[in-house]
């Protein structure tokens, strides 16, 4: 199979080209010209290596009726993504042992449309399990430092910390954070918790920055790769700069929501905006572009994290009980486009914030990331110049529910090819094919490129 394109986003940059595909690998990249006249021509669409979410909630087996393997990778191949790395909750059991690790690659059997890897889970009284999940093959360990919204997954205190980073450190394996360090604040009488001013409020940006200093330490003490999830808080990321410049092997990732909204434009009493930690002010939007420009934020990931309509209170507005996430893989590459867009961007930069940067994260970038000669042919055919205006009827998630819906966003995928099969192409409801694998971490590689 060959597709041509005027515009192939390669590490050499943009250019007119033919990617031939075999075995599931791209063979060789020549002049259009050179193709035969089988090749599947898309014209002056881009097309760009297949995108990568390194964080991800999948939540089966357990909590399918949330999200499950079948609608996950079918909205992931919808949104341009051909692997997706599944955290350890909100499945039940949640993925602290090998055992557990085993029940979720038993439970997608049969059910990908795209590949997908598996993190582990640290918490107390699981850091003796470490190394079973390691020997699996999962590509790190979440923590939590404040409470997860789970019961069965409870936050990480210093000791649980500081035991899990010695194990990861000996094997290079990253510590993935969600870096909130809460401070007691008490509620006024009265208190509307509709307000949206009020729950940015109940979670400010020093929780994020007093844990990512506390990790700091730790990662400097135990030469622990350390990842720092979701990031709101701009105003950490001098300490992040101070401690990428001491040599730390710390990396950070944003999310689509924080790069797209802003919290003075969020309606009162509408959860489908609740995340945690929460989307901030204008000026931390600003400041976590010009960290994703300047590259100490080197990707982002969607923490694409849906639940069924029920929990997220729309009818009650209940900014403080609904559940916290924000389902994403659709819409997280024209979000990002379009406020990229917006600022004279490129698209070459998707390719890297969404491909190349997390590929290297997962120490994939002998098979992804890339449109490269003898890497895996996903490929995804995107028009970066049409305009969509989002509606529920385009959500292909178990529950038609996000904050994008309303939202006129630049970027369409036109067809998403994995492994050099076409999975999906605008208008489908359903996979064309579901060939997807459980990937691993490969052997023998710590974190690349951080």
């Amino acid at each position: 199979m060959t597709l041509i394109s005027r515009r192939v986003v390669t590490p050499g940059g943009i250019r007119p080209a033919a990617v031939h595909v075999q075995a599931g690998r791209i063979r060789s990249i020549t002049p259009p010209e050179e193709a035969p006249s089988t090749a599947v021509d898309w014209g002056d669409a881009v097309l760009l290596p297949g995108l990568i979410d390194a964080h991800t909630h999948i939540n089966e087996p357990g909590r399918a009726n949330w999200e499950g393997f079948e609608t996950a990778t079918l909205a992931a191949a919808a949104g341009g993504f051909t692997t997706l790395v599944d955290m350890p909750l909100n499945s039940s059991p949640v993925t602290v042992t090998a055992a557990a690790l085993e029940a979720k690659r038993d439970a997608a059997e049969g059910k990908l449309a795209v590949d997908v890897g598996l993190y582990g889970g640290l918490i107390p009284g699981s850091e003796d399990h470490l190394g079973e999940l390691i020997h699996a093959g999962v590509f790190g360990i979440k923590a939590f430092l404040v409470d997860s919204g789970l019961s069965e997954f409870p936050p990480s205190g210093l000791r649980e910390l500081r035991r899990a980073m010695a194990v990861l450190g000996d094997a290079g394996l990253p510590l993935l954070a969600h870096a909130e360090w809460p401070r007691h604040r008490a509620m006024p009488a009265g208190f509307n918790n509709r307000a949206y001013e009020n729950y940015l409020n109940s979670r400010p940006p020093e929780w994020e920055l007093d844990a990512i200093l506390l990790l700091i330490d730790l990662c400097r003490e135990f030469a622990c790769p350390l990842h720092i999830v979701h990031l709101a808080n701009a105003e950490a990321l001098a300490v992040i700069q101070a401690a990428q410049l001491e040599g730390l092997p710390v990396t950070v990732e944003t999310c689509p929501h924080y790069l797209y909204f802003s919290a003075e434009t969020i309606p009162d009493g509408d959860p489908r905006y609740k995340c945690a930690p929460p989307i901030r002010k204008l000026r931390h939007r600003q400041g976590l572009w010009n960290g994703l420009r300047s590259g100490l934020i080197q990707w982002v990931a969607t923490d694409h994290s849906p639940c069924p309509p029920e929990m997220k209170q729309l009818q009650s507005g209940n900014l403080m009980t609904a559940w916290g996430g924000i389902p994403g893989l659709q819409t997280a590459l024209p979000a990002v486009w379009t406020r990229w867009k917006e600022q004279g961007g490129s698209v070459s930069d998707l390719a890297r914030w969404f491909s190349e940067a997390p590929a290297a994260f997962l120490g994939l970038s002998g098979r992804k990331g890339r449109i490269a000669e003898g890497l895996d042919a996903d490929l995804v055919v995107f028009n970066p110049e049409a305009c969509h205006k989002w509606t529920d009827d385009d959500l292909l998630y178990r529950h038609r529910l996000s904050p994008f819906t309303g939202e006129s966003l630049y970027g369409q995928v036109q067809a998403t090819y994995h492994r050099g099969s076409l999975v999906w192409q605008a208008g489908d409801r359903e996979p064309r094919q579901r060939m997807g694998q459980i990937i691993t971490r490969p052997k023998g590689k710590s974190q690349e490129g951080s």
